[in-house]
């Protein structure tokens, strides 16, 4: 995860796990995990200088070679946009379906209906799902309490690639599947 978005996941108020977004526990350092970055090895994949895991952030904010190496990855994975991205829907702000409060983020809806609208049993059309490709946005749910609580404990962001077509994707799983046995 990159730090913004581990940042959000621990808000003080309420820390949660980067995938599922379940509460967070208080736990205990992992000692073991730190004595291990403390005494593994690494190369740079900059200018090849050894050193240990510990060592490795502050040397690849300084060596230029390593900072070099990374935006050859980066323009190498880079791709121009394919379509005009005013044609996608907003999948990153979402507007309350019961009451007219707007650019809520995910999260942000799911405690805003918990807190103001736990009640109301008007059926409406879940505006997370409308937004994504597979969604109706003419379906509306019968209980959109228990389907915020069931279906957007996690963001869809996290799994979903929205630029990749049915076929690619199915392709994928079936490479990652036979890789993990």
């Amino acid at each position: 995860f990159c730090s913004p978005c581990l940042q959000e996941c621990l808000k003080p108020k309420k820390p949660v796990c980067g995938v599922c977004r379940s509460t967070l526990s208080p736990g205990s350092r992992a000692l073991d995990l730190e004595k291990q970055i403390e005494t593994t090895e690494t190369t740079c994949n900059g200018c090849n200088k050894k050193m240990y895991l510990s060592k490795m952030r502050s040397h690849a904010a300084s060596c230029s070679k390593y900072q070099n190496y990374i935006m050859e990855g980066v323009k190498a994975v880079t791709k121009e946009p394919l379509h005009n991205t005013r044609n996608f829907p907003n999948r990153f702000t979402f507007p309350c379906p019961y009451c007219s409060e707007k650019n809520f983020d995910q999260e942000g809806l799911v405690e805003h209906c918990k807190t103001l609208h736990s009640m109301d049993a008007k059926q409406v059309v879940c505006p997370i799902c409308a937004s994504m490709p597979w969604g109706d946005p003419n379906y509306r749910s019968a209980n959109f309490m228990e389907h915020l609580q069931r279906r957007h404990r996690f963001s869809y962001d996290t799994f979903v690639d929205y630029d990749a077509d049915e076929d690619d994707m199915m392709a994928q799983v079936l490479m990652r599947s036979l890789r993990d046995k």
